[in-house]
């Protein structure tokens, strides 16, 4: 389970419509129908068939004029395929695009059936990785006759892409689905023609500190961060081990990493970097001898959404600028 600091990182509503309203939205769907069709003969109509990552397969007749997300990634997907008048309510996370906080609340990781259901939307975008706790809810919602669809839980650039095609083709937003994951996918293959050119003797070990004492965590392999490391020919300080994991002071000590990433930056008082240098028995890790202690906002490396090719490049600059910072 993700450690509580990375947990918390993850509309108005419309009266009677007027007759123009109508107008522009049909304008908008017929514009965004047409431009998918001219991009490529693979887009499909409604209604569309998802199996979606409950297992279950999920019927949309029509493409959804309202939109409920329960999680942030997902709110930030729906807002980069173009659907920012389309989504009617988000998380009390939602903190991305700045738009998004505007938008209606429907709670946090308990989310409010009764206030989903009154915004009477089309389609809610849940996701696996609450699915246990937020089944009976969405259960309900399904009763109401709302459409339900259960994104995937990504931990990959691959199962990213995934995510942002699933939502893609329940929203009728395929061709703005191709140009995202094509512009991150040229970002992604840019960095790893950049790492390349650093040779063996110059890896760098990281340690990614997620959250700090007394309950200390970092990444290991499986995790958004280990593969950005990864992709940047730098070595994850916890790569032998697997998921979000509990370390103790002394043995991080033990990883003498060159560089110290922090993500928790903005949820914790004071600085994370001046906090780290004061710790007992921390003086002479290379890191904290060299200065090389950095944050970095938790979201952009471990939310499953457009912006991950950007935290890939922030962890690259901060860790090689000599050979990534322009």
């Amino acid at each position: 389970m993700l450690p509580v600091l990375c947990l918390t990182s993850i509309l108005i509503i419309p009266g009677c419509s007027s007759g123009q309203d109508t107008e522009d939205a049909q304008t908008k769907n017929e514009t965004r129908n047409t431009v998918q069709k001219e991009s490529t003969s693979e887009d499909e109509t409604f209604p569309v068939e998802i199996n979606d990552a409950s297992e279950d397969s999920v019927t949309i007749e029509e493409e959804p004029e309202r939109i409920i997300s329960i999680i942030p990634s997902n709110t930030e997907i729906a807002f980069a395929l173009g659907l920012e008048e389309e989504i009617a309510g988000v998380s009390d996370h939602a903190d991305y695009p700045k738009e998004a906080a505007e938008k209606e609340k429907i709670g946090g990781l308990q989310f409010n059936v009764e206030k989903i259901i009154s915004l009477e939307p089309d389609l809610v975008l849940a996701h696996a990785s609450s699915l246990q706790q937020s089944k009976e809810g969405l259960q309900q919602i399904e009763e109401a006759g709302i459409d339900v669809l259960v994104v995937n839980e990504a931990a990959s650039f691959e199962e990213t892409y995934e995510s942002i095609n699933m939502i893609a083709r329940a929203t009728g937003a395929k061709a703005e689905a191709k140009e995202i994951i094509s512009s991150m996918k040229d970002d992604v293959e840019h960095l790893r023609e950049q790492a390349s050119q650093i040779p063996e003797e110059k890896k760098k070990t990281v340690w990614m500190e997620i959250q700090p004492p007394p309950d200390l965590y970092t990444t290991g392999s499986g995790t958004f961060q280990h593969s950005m490391l990864k992709l940047i020919h730098a070595e994850n300080a916890a790569g032998s081990e697997k998921g979000w994991i509990p370390y103790t002071t002394e043995d991080a000590v033990k990883q003498n990493p060159q560089v110290i990433i922090t993500t928790y930056g903005q949820s914790v008082d004071g600085n994370p970097a001046a906090q780290i240098k004061n710790r007992d028995g921390w003086s002479n890790v290379p890191a904290v001898e060299n200065g090389e202690i950095y944050h970095v906002n938790s979201n952009l490396v471990s939310r499953p959404g457009p912006r991950l090719a950007e935290g890939a490049e922030e962890l690259a600059e901060l860790i090689y600028p000599d050979v990534f910072a322009e």
